[in-house]
């Protein structure tokens, strides 16, 4: 099979009705993407990422009415779960709700909820709506893997695997959507991602951070986001000394200067942020890994980001792609 780069919106729209997978740009990163209600087609995502069939899919809604018509929505909750819907969709926040029959189970690995969002990429929205029907799409690369932010990523993970990639440029965000669940009028963050700990207090409780072996939603597993090259964490570059002939990239947080005395140990830099803004840092954090990744390195060092607001969610990426 040959891959396609393109900007055809109806030939996108034309292939997802006939089954077939198509790689589409969202506002975090590229979702690998197929009819959320046609079973085989979801099958298909699987076996083109080696996803294991027990992680569950995000279903991306094409609007707020789809909502009760997949999800089941709980009393006690409507209100709470109606406040973030409002607030943040369409944007990176993932719901898990109660699943009606409606959605395959091939979709939720056999989990009795489902993760729904809808997405606030203008190219995305006018395909799903287009389609006229929810559309299931995890990140466009093979399972465990770094994370796709520009179709140029998609093709070197997917060449051969899809039809179709939608080009749109580089994504805004370049970290997956933050995933929550909402019981008893408490909200559980189940991934960090661009809608932070803050922003969610202001509705409710937050209970915790889950840490479980037990898989509830997407991304959920330990080791992810995974580059080739060996990472390692440190809190700061200037005490590490590479062994001899080690070849060692550095993913810098502290601004780097070509040629500066930490600069000169390591074989390439890439700074997330030379302003230490961490939006910046997060849209660039995939998009530098891949970048050090291809460079036949010995190891990655990366430098811990503060945890505090959308670091939390760098944090989390950095931290299971260090995870072997």
């Amino acid at each position: 099979m040959k891959t396609v780069i393109s900007t055809d919106r109806d030939a996108a729209v034309e292939l997802l009705r006939k089954g077939e997978l198509v790689a589409l740009p969202t506002e975090t990163v590229y979702g690998l993407a197929a009819d959320a209600l046609n079973s085989s087609a979801v099958a298909k995502i699987f076996e083109a990422k080696e996803r294991p069939r027990f992680d569950p899919l995000i279903v991306h809604m094409p609007n707020h009415e789809w909502l009760e018509k997949i999800v089941d929505v709980p009393a006690g909750d409507r209100q709470l779960i109606g406040k973030l819907a409002d607030k943040f969709w369409p944007g990176p926040l993932t719901i898990v709700l109660p699943k009606r029959e409606i959605v395959p189970d091939i979709v939720t690995a056999g989990l009795d909820t489902v993760a729904v969002r809808i997405s606030a990429h203008l190219v995305f929205a006018e395909i799903v709506g287009e389609l006229g029907e929810p559309i299931a799409a995890p990140s466009a690369n093979r399972f465990g893997r770094v994370s796709p932010t520009t179709a140029q990523h998609v093709l070197e993970e997917l060449y051969g695997r899809i039809p179709l990639v939608i080009d749109a440029g580089p994504t805004e965000h370049g970290i997956e959507s933050t995933i929550v669940a909402v019981r008893d009028g408490r909200i559980e963050v189940l991934r960090r991602g661009p809608i932070t700990h803050e922003q969610l207090s202001e509705f409710a409780d937050i209970v915790s951070i889950a840490l479980t072996e037990r898989i509830s939603a997407p991304g959920q597993l330990p080791s992810h986001y995974t580059p080739t090259t060996p990472l390692h964490l440190v809190d700061d570059a200037e005490s590490f000394s590479p062994q001899k002939n080690q070849r060692v990239g550095l993913l810098a947080w502290r601004p780097r200067r070509t040629g500066d005395r930490c600069s000169l140990k390591f074989a390439a830099v890439r700074n997330l942020s030379h302003l230490r803004d961490l939006r910046e840092a997060a849209a660039n954090l995939f998009r530098y890994l891949r970048e050090l990744d291809a460079l036949g390195l010995d190891l990655i060092l990366a430098e811990r980001v503060p945890s505090r607001g959308l670091g939390a969610a760098i944090m989390d990426r950095l931290e299971r792609a260090s995870h072997r």
